[in-house]
C-alpha cells in the first residue's frame, strides 16, 4: 500500500473524478470531488465514521487513479459517464439501462416512422424515454399508429415516388399511403409533429391544433378528412380521460420521484406529470444498495436516470435533500436549456403526489423481492446447488459454454456462451469459424476452438498487465470457473487436454450428455449424480441450448450469405468486390429484388450500368 500513501501525498487540491481500482485492476469505485485531495483522503483515514459499505471498497482498493477537470459540473458529467461505461460494483447502480427501451421518430426519414428502438444516436432521430416496459412502449406505438395513419414500413420512401404494392395498413385507413406519392412532406409532417405533441404530453396544444384542422376541413367542404379529425380527437380524449387518475393545479411539466428501500434493493417509482396531468409512470430497481443512504441513493439516481433521459422536466420533486444539489442543478439546467428545480415538499399538493408515489413504491418493492427470490433461487442459487453437486470449494460464478454446428461438414462454426452468477452474458459471447477442421470432425473442431480461446485469453492478460490495464479489458482476457462442454466423455477429454495443457488448471471442466442429461467431470468414469429436476440441472440445460442456439444462428447466417454469394455470382460484371459491397449493404436477394435503380447504383462501387443487369437478372 505505499504506492497509495505516495499518490494521496501528492493529490491536488482540485475538482476532478477519482477512481478506484481492486487487485484485478478492475474499476470498483468512481466518485467526483471539489477538492480531490480532501475527498480521496477520507477513505484512508480512521473508519469509524465508514458505513459498512465504505469500509468493504477501503478493503478492496488497491489503486487508484484521478482526472482533473475545471469545475465540478465537469466532474459531475464525466462521473456519470465512467459509471455508465464501468459499472462499478460499489456505486449505486441502476440495473443495466442497455434493456430500456425509447420511442423514436426517424426525423432523419423523408416520411418518419414511430418505432421501439433500444439504441440512441444523438445524431439521428428524436426519441422519447427511456422506458421499463417494453411490451407497454410496444403498445402505445400500435396505439399511436392507429390514431395517427403513420407509416410502419421500412421502405426508403420517397416524395412523389411510388414504390411497390400498399401494404394492408393502407387497405384499412391505418397508413396514408406516403409509399404510393398519395401524402406530400407537409401534411405528413404536420401529423408527425402531433404524434410528437403526444408523446410530449402537450394535450392541451395538440387538441387544439386537430379542432381548428378539422373547422378548417369542414369550412373548405373536405368532410371525409374532417370526419378522420374528428375520429382523432376522440381516440386522444378517451385516453386523456384515462390519465385523469392525477389532476394537479400545476401547470409546468413535474417528475415525481420516491424510494422505498429493501434488504439489499431500492426501487424507485417515477411519476411524470405533463400539462397538470399524469401522463405516464416508471418503476426502476436499484440494485446493493444496503448500508446505503437515502440522499445518496437519490443524487445516485437522479444522475443515471436523466443521463439517459431525452427530456428535463421544469420541476423535479424528491423526498430528501441531497448534497451535490446545485451541481446537479446546473447540470439538468444546461441539459434543458433553462432553469431546473430539485424540490423537497413539505406540505399541500406536491407532498401528497410524493406521498402517493411512495406507496406505489412500496408496493414494487414487495412484488419485485419476491421475483428476485425466484430469479435468485433460479440463477445464483442454482450455481451454489451446482458447486455442492461438483464438490467445488469456489462458486462457478462465471461459466462458459461452447457448441460445434455444420451440416454434413460444411460451414462448420462453434460458439461461446458465458453466464455469471446464472446469468446469461451477451456482450461476452463469442463466434467462431472453423479454420483448420475438413469435414464432420466435431472432437478436432471443439479442440481448435478452446486452444483458439484460451491462448488468446492467455495473450491478452500478458499485454494488458504489461499496459498496466484490468485484465477485464480484453476480449477474451476473462477466464472462466468452470467450462460446459455438450457432449460426453470423449469431447471433455479433448477439452481437458486442451485446457490443461495451456497451464490452465485451475479451471473446472464438465461436459453434458444430451441423451440422458448426464454431467461427466475430469477424472471419473461414471456421471455426477446430479437429480433430474434440479435447479442445478436446469441451469446447465440452459447454458448447454443456449450455446447450441447461438452456434445455429450463426451457421445459418453463413449458409444464407452463401447462398446469396452463389445467386450474385452468376450475374454478368458483378465480381467479388461488388457482391461483397451488396451483400453488406442489402443482407437479402429479397432487399436487392425490391430495391430501386437508383438505390442499387448509389451502393459502393456500383454504377447504373451495374444496377441495371443486377435488376433484369433478378426479376427474370
Amino acid at each position: 500500500m505505499e504506492h497509495i500513501k505516495e499518490k494521496l501525498k501528492n493529490l491536488p487540491d482540485h475538482p476532478g473524478v477519482y477512481i478506484m481500482k481492486d487487485d484485478t485492476g478492475s474499476v470498483i469505485y468512481v466518485g467526483k470531488a471539489v477538492s480531490l485531495r480532501n475527498r480521496v483522503r477520507q477513505y484512508f483515514q480512521s473508519s469509524r465514521n465508514h458505513s459498512p459499505k465504505i469500509r468493504a471498497l477501503v478493503k478492496q482498493i488497491r489503486d487508484f487513479e484521478y482526472i482533473l477537470t475545471d469545475s465540478e459540473l465537469e466532474a459531475l458529467i464525466l462521473e456519470c459517464n465512467l459509471i455508465k461505461k464501468h459499472r462499478p460494483k460499489y456505486n449505486v447502480m441502476l440495473k443495466d439501462d442497455k434493456s430500456y427501451p425509447y420511442i423514436k421518430i426517424t426525423t432523419e426519414e423523408e416520411y418518419p416512422r414511430v418505432i421501439v428502438t433500444r439504441r440512441v444516436k444523438k445524431s439521428d432521430g428524436k426519441y422519447f424515454g427511456p422506458y421499463t416496459n417494453v411490451k407497454a412502449v410496444r403498445e402505445t406505438v400500435e396505439l399511436l399508429r392507429k390514431i395517427f395513419p403513420i407509416r410502419s414500413c421500412n421502405r426508403n420512401v420517397k416524395q412523389g415516388v411510388k414504390e411497390g404494392r400498399p401494404c394492408l395498413y393502407y387497405h384499412i385507413n391505418q397508413c396514408l399511403g406516403p409509399c404510393q406519392g398519395n401524402v406530400d412532406r407537409e401534411e405528413y409532417g404536420s401529423m408527425i409533429k402531433q404524434v410528437s405533441k403526444f408523446l410530449e404530453g402537450k394535450h392541451g396544444d395538440l387538441l387544439q391544433e386537430l379542432r381548428l384542422k378539422m373547422d378548417e376541413a369542414a369550412n373548405n367542404l373536405e368532410f371525409e378528412k374532417a370526419a378522420r379529425l374528428r375520429d382523432r380527437i376522440a381516440a386522444v380524449e378517451q385516453i386523456l380521460e384515462r390519465q385523469k387518475i392525477v389532476n394537479t393545479t400545476t401547470v409546468e411539466d413535474m417528475d415525481v420521484i420516491a424510494f422505498a428501500a429493501g434488504a439489499d434493493n431500492t426501487v424507485a417509482q417515477v411519476f411524470f406529470i405533463r400539462n397538470s396531468s399524469l401522463i405516464g409512470a416508471q418503476q426502476l430497481v436499484i440494485e446493493d444498495t444496503q448500508g446505503t443512504e437515502l440522499n445518496e441513493i437519490i443524487s445516485s439516481f437522479i444522475k443515471q436516470f436523466y443521463l439517459m433521459s431525452q427530456y428535463i422536466p421544469k420541476t423535479i420533486l424528491i423526498q430528501d435533500d441531497i448534497e451535490d444539489a446545485d451541481v446537479i442543478v446546473k447540470w439538468l439546467s444546461d441539459k434543458r436549456g433553462n432553469r431546473v428545480y430539485l424540490h423537497v415538499p413539505k406540505r399541500g399538493e406536491k407532498k401528497k403526489l410524493l406521498e402517493m408515489a411512495a406507496r406505489n413504491a412500496d408496493e414494487a418493492l414487495q412484488n419485485i423481492s419476491e421475483n428476485i427470490k425466484r430469479e435468485e433461487a433460479r440463477t445464483k442459487g442454482a450455481v451454489k446447488e451446482l458447486a455442492d453437486y461438483l464438490g467445488l470449494n469456489q462458486l462457478p460464478d462465471r461459466i462458459e459454454a461452447f457448441d460445434i454446428s455444420n451440416i454434413q461438414g460444411t460451414d462448420s462454426v462453434a460458439s461461446m456462451v458465458v453466464f455469471e452468477e446464472g446469468k446469461p452474458k451477451n456482450r461476452d459471447y463469442r463466434r467462431f469459424k472453423i479454420k483448420s477442421v475438413k469435414g464432420p470432425d466435431d472432437f478436432a473442431s471443439m479442440a481448435e476452438v478452446l486452444e483458439r480461446r484460451f491462448r488468446r485469453g492467455l495473450e491478452e492478460r500478458r499485454e494488458l498487465t504489461e499496459q498496466g490495464k484490468s485484465v477485464d479489458d480484453g476480449k477474451f482476457s476473462r477466464i472462466p470457473d468452470l467450462v460446459l462442454i455438450d457432449g460426453g466423455k470423449g469431447q471433455l477429454n479433448i477439452a481437458v487436454e486442451v485446457i490443461r495443457g495451456l497451464g490452465l488448471n485451475d479451471i473446472t471442466v464438465i461436459s453434458l450428455a444430451e441423451r440422458f442429461e448426464e454431467v461427466y467431470v475430469e477424472g471419473q468414469d461414471e456421471p455426477v449424480n446430479i437429480p433430474k429436476h434440479s435447479a442445478a440441472l436446469h441451469l446447465l440445460q440452459r447454458i448447454r441450448d443456449e450455446a447450441h442456439r447461438f452456434a445455429l444462428n450463426y451457421h445459418r447466417s453463413l449458409r444464407k450469405k452463401s447462398s446469396l454469394h452463389s445467386v450474385l455470382e452468376e450475374i454478368p460484371g458483378i465480381g467479388e468486390k461488388r457482391r461483397k459491397t451488396l451483400i453488406k449493404h442489402f443482407g437479402t436477394i429479397e432487399a436487392i429484388k425490391n430495391a430501386s435503380l437508383e438505390e442499387l447504383a448509389s451502393v459502393e462501387g456500383m454504377n447504373r450500368r451495374a444496377a441495371q443487369k443486377v435488376l433484369e437478372y433478378l426479376k427474370l
